[in-house]
């Protein structure tokens, strides 16, 4: 009791120590309130170490138990773990003494709430503010982004997994005629696509297009398909569609998103953006949502239709993908392809209202 008289009358306000500017010497000292100034004085002295009016000095906000600092105007520090007693000096005086930080603490239901209300931000963020900035960011990309996102992607899967193709030239130029029928009938025209052949190795059979046009279709696709030309050249539709409707880069800037907050927490912005862009990122882009599979699946019935072949081709894939590999549920067998009975049955029914039939079911 007679300590908070003290304060508030003028005299002792806490004990601790106190540090020379620029120096990390201690000193035991006392923090007291003389003749309208507050000093740091030495134990068993009465000449100050520091002094100056409370509008000179500065005492940092009070966050927990953290010792508290008073920094006087020649650049020394008295500091003290005596909280309460810097919070009754500056309650004495009409300040305040606990900060923000320290309120936040002592009131922890609310900080819950803080909490519970950052994480629905960022989920409206992440629901609302990603997809827009994807859309913006997809608008003002310069050509040379997917260019250089796609010679690195197609350079490391040479280097890593792909060799030479084995078919015959026969073969390959039957499958890039057809190729070349279905390319021209897409708005950006034949010569926005470029075809590329490969052995898929331990990747086995599958298409995919790059960001910028490069398609690549494995021998093992090819090989599955046997005789059944039409049906490559409507997977290959499918792929030109993910080109038209840019999935690629929408999945590269959403991993991108993920991956800068990590760089920026880990604090690395460097040459890592560019590994991102230039060295594989666009293996990030090989797998797409359901709802871009459908819409690629779409094009192909559409870009086929015009072409002249059978639009429902690619469905055929799907069935030999249930024959062949098994693949029968909901579940991907190849991640870019999931070949599922409600896809086939899609197709067939899109495939029906372009050409202005009639649903059996429905007769």
């Amino acid at each position: 009791m007679a300590s908070e008289n003290a304060t508030t009358t003028g005299g002792a306000i806490a004990n601790g120590d106190w540090h020379p500017a620029g120096s990390s010497r201690s000193v035991e000292a006392r923090l007291i309130e003389r003749a309208g100034e507050v000093a740091a004085l030495s134990s068993g002295a009465d000449k100050p170490l520091a002094g100056a009016g409370l509008s000179w000095i500065e005492i940092s906000s009070r966050v927990g138990s953290i010792p508290r600092r008073v920094t006087f105007p020649d650049g020394s520090v008295f500091e003290t773990w005596d909280n309460d007693g810097i919070d009754r000096f500056l309650a004495a005086r009409g300040k305040g003494g606990a900060g923000l930080v320290h309120w936040l603490e002592q009131f922890r239901l609310r900080l819950i709430v803080i909490v519970l209300a950052a994480f629905v931000l960022g989920g409206m963020v992440y629901r609302w503010g990603v997809p827009a900035l994807v859309e913006v960011a997809i608008l003002t990309t310069p050509p040379i982004v997917p260019e250089l996102m796609s010679q690195g992607t197609l350079q490391t899967l040479d280097t890593t997994t792909f060799s030479p193709t084995k078919l015959s030239e026969d073969k390959r130029k039957e499958i890039s005629d057809g190729f070349a029928r279905i390319a021209a009938q897409s708005p950006r025209g034949a010569g926005a696509y470029t075809l590329n052949f490969r052995d898929g190795g331990f990747i086995g059979p599958n298409a995919f297009a790059l960001p910028d046009g490069t398609l690549v279709v494995t021998d093992q696709l090819v090989e599955m398909a046997g005789k059944d030309t039409e049906m490559v050249v409507g997977v290959l539709a499918h792929e030109i569609g993910h080109v038209e409707l840019e999935h690629s880069l929408r999945q590269l800037y959403r991993a991108a998103g993920m991956t800068g907050l990590i760089m920026l927490i880990a604090g690395d912005v460097g040459s890592s953006v560019e590994d991102v862009l230039v060295q594989g990122g666009g293996l990030l882009a090989l797998s797409y949502s359901r709802d871009a599979e459908s819409a690629a699946d779409r094009r192909s019935v559409e870009l086929m239709a015009k072409a002249g072949y059978d639009p429902t081709a690619i469905a055929r894939f799907f069935t030999l993908l249930e024959e062949k590999l098994g693949d029968k549920s909901d579940t991907n067998i190849l991640s870019t392809h999931p070949g599922t009975p409600q896809r086939k049955k899609e197709i067939t029914d899109y495939a029906r209202i372009i050409s202005g039939q009639s649903d059996p079911d429905l007769q």
